[in-house]
């Protein structure tokens, strides 16, 4: 029988990204004479990529914007980005401790976000985290994304285990979308980029911190199939 997998993720979920995603698209959108934004104006698009929250920006500062004014943001933002990680990223409080008693238990670990795979590995990698992963797909490894299933189910794959021995770990729609679309219980933590109650979204379980992310309550879960 093969390992359990928890699948996590990234932004949002495993690491609070958002300071370092706004002064990227801050960086991008002033270099096109755009009045820079707050996070309380992008919360909700925190984990839905650049694109998004560039085609927001431009729409709140109600400037039109073309496909090669797009292009040039976008390469501007990941540019910025890639070159400042980590940043001000952290893992979020209990991460680490949470990493180790599964991974101590047996349970693998792997990672599936909407983040282009280059900057998720970079910056896992910068963090320290990256040999914690027995696999990591972004949204652009496969020619699907969250919330299709198959961006979940090949990333446990990839990982060496089974959708039947799998959860998902996520913040967001998407999140909980792959997991009933995979047939894969979620797990939900509150603090992340929703902009939504987590509860609402329906996921399997709901976490208030990662001091309850438990070998056991994994395992509860996978019995509970």
């Amino acid at each position: 029988m093969s390992s359990p997998i928890v699948v996590f993720d990234l932004d949002g979920t495993l690491v609070d990204t958002a300071p370092d995603l706004v002064a990227s698209l801050n960086h991008a959108v002033t270099q096109a004479g755009i009045a820079p934004v707050g996070y309380a104006d992008l919360t909700h698009l925190v984990g839905h990529g650049a694109r998004a929250m560039i085609e927001r920006t431009f729409a709140l500062r109600q400037k039109p914007l073309a496909e090669d004014v797009l292009e040039w943001q976008l390469k501007e933002f990941v540019d910025f980005y890639h070159g400042s990680m980590p940043g001000d990223s952290l893992p979020y409080p209990g991460l680490i401790d949470a990493l180790d008693r599964l991974s101590g238990a047996g349970f693998k670990l792997a990672v599936c976000t909407n983040k282009p795979e280059k900057l998720a590995t970079r910056l896992l990698e910068r963090l320290g985290l990256i040999e914690r992963f027995a696999a990591i797909s972004g949204g652009d490894t496969f020619e699907v994304r969250k919330p299709n299933a198959e961006h979940l189910l090949r990333t446990v794959t990839n990982a060496g285990g089974s959708a039947e021995r799998s959860v998902m770990v996520g913040d967001s729609l998407n999140d909980f979308l792959v997991a009933r679309n995979a047939a894969v219980p979620s797990i939900a933590v509150p603090f992340g980029y929703s902009d939504v109650p987590v509860e609402s979204l329906e996921p399997t379980k709901i976490i208030s911190h990662f001091d309850e992310l438990t070998p056991e309550l994994v395992s509860a879960l996978l019995e509970t199939r």
